[in-house]
């Protein structure tokens, strides 16, 4: 892209705005700003003109403020309610200290924009500088009641610490991933991760690069309040009617409530019968040790589970593992003393299984050793003696609502 054509005609730089929706209110919420400019021939991205190495800060600086300039004059048209997110790269946003963009927004909000409307997408991508003095220039922005989002972080940087460094408004999750046939377990569970840091740190996740109904769905799912994309509304110069979609979301989240609401029965309903099958073998059989009554539950259960052992209420193993490999269960004695109530809701659901005297079935999780995705049901045999059941993915993907 040709710097010099595009700083000799800036009249032809202009912003497109794509519309943030919220899943609590089925509406407009925000805008994002996104950088265009128009040619002989088409409308294109800027997008290549700022992520050029080779063109000076200087020039981009003038380019993105114009930007600024013409996307928060027409923001003064938008109701009070919605907001707007201004990308900003960390180099350029500490271009001559950050003052020059911060005076510019002083100018708007005298001309009535309140500055708690307007977010700031921080990607920290190549940034080279003192991070420290970002910071404090982040933390001095925000006195004014401007937003913080992290939209993205290079791939080198440390980004659980940054996001409890910058104490983020909104954590931007970008679904481009979910296109690949190869993203796995591990994209769960780092959403997981994220949406469990959002909630403890009050932060609002918003999903970028929703591009079909089942990227929706998922970003539903994993706790997204603000979702973005081509699949909602592409980019476009004008605004459009807050409501636009609110008929058309409204049936989307029935559906994927409905479909939750599917699960959790068949949750519920697996806990209830694993429940009902394991009291009915423990009170058949409990004059037998302890050993021998791995053993029988171990072939009453031999399509379902393939590790089973017990612990007392402090998480220490009070039996060896009976570990079902290539269709036959073995004892591993090793484990035998191990404790494990370093691991996360373990004590948690002890309490819970003690004085609910009911067993309880896991969420999904990757089993440590097999790095399989499992559940565990857990069963409280007396006030000491607690049963855990591996369950096997294979049973899993054979009743796939347990998935």
């Amino acid at each position: 892209m040709d710097a010099l054509e595009i700083l000799s005609n800036l009249t032809n730089v202009f912003p497109y705005f794509q519309p943030i929706f919220s899943a609590d209110e089925q509406r407009i919420i925000a805008y994002e700003v996104l950088g265009r400019y128009k040619t002989e021939e088409e409308v294109i991205s800027l997008g290549p003109f700022f992520h050029d190495d080779q063109i000076p800060d200087e020039y981009k600086f003038e380019v993105d403020l114009l930007l600024v300039q013409k996307s928060l004059e027409k923001a003064l048209e938008l109701d009070e309610t919605i907001s707007i997110f201004l990308n900003r790269n960390a180099e350029l946003l500490m271009y001559s200290d950050g003052e020059p963009f911060l005076e510019e927004l002083l100018a708007f909000e005298k001309k009535g924009l309140r500055l708690d409307r307007i977010v700031l997408e921080i990607s920290e991508q190549h940034y080279k500088g003192d991070i420290g003095q970002l910071d404090n220039l982040l933390q001095y922005y925000r006195t004014y009641g401007i937003k913080i989002a992290i939209s993205s972080l290079d791939s080198e940087s440390p980004f659980f610490e940054r996001i409890a460094q910058l104490d983020p408004d909104i954590l931007k999750i970008n679904l481009e991933a979910l296109k690949s046939t190869a993203t796995g377990t591990n994209f769960n569970d780092m959403l997981f991760s994220l949406s469990v840091l959002a909630r403890k740190i009050g932060a609002t996740l918003l999903f970028e690069n929703i591009e079909m109904s089942y990227q929706l769905q998922f970003a539903w799912r994993n706790g997204g309040r603000y979702y973005q994309g081509y699949y909602l509304h592409p980019p476009a110069a004008e605004f459009i009617e807050p409501d636009f979609l609110k008929h058309r979301l409204k049936e989307k989240f029935h559906d994927f409530i409905s479909y939750e609401k599917r699960k959790l029965e068949a949750v519920f309903t697996t806990t209830e019968y694993f429940h009902a099958k394991v009291q009915d073998i423990i009170m058949k059989n409990k004059k037998l040790v302890l050993e021998e009554l791995l053993h029988i539950l171990g072939k009453e259960m031999d399509q379902v589970a393939f590790r089973i052992y017990v612990c007392d209420e402090n998480g220490f193993q009070k039996s060896a593992n009976l570990f079902r490999d290539k269709g036959c269960w073995t004892t591993q004695p090793e484990y035998l003393n191990k404790n494990w109530s370093w691991r996360p809701y373990f004590l948690e659901n002890i309490i819970k299984m003690r004085n609910e005297r009911k067993g309880i079935l896991s969420d999904l999780y990757c089993d440590i050793e097999t790095g399989e995705t499992i559940r565990t049901f857990s069963y409280p045999m007396n006030d000491n003696d607690y049963l855990f059941i591996d369950i096997s993915y294979q049973y899993l993907f054979e009743h796939d609502q347990l998935l």
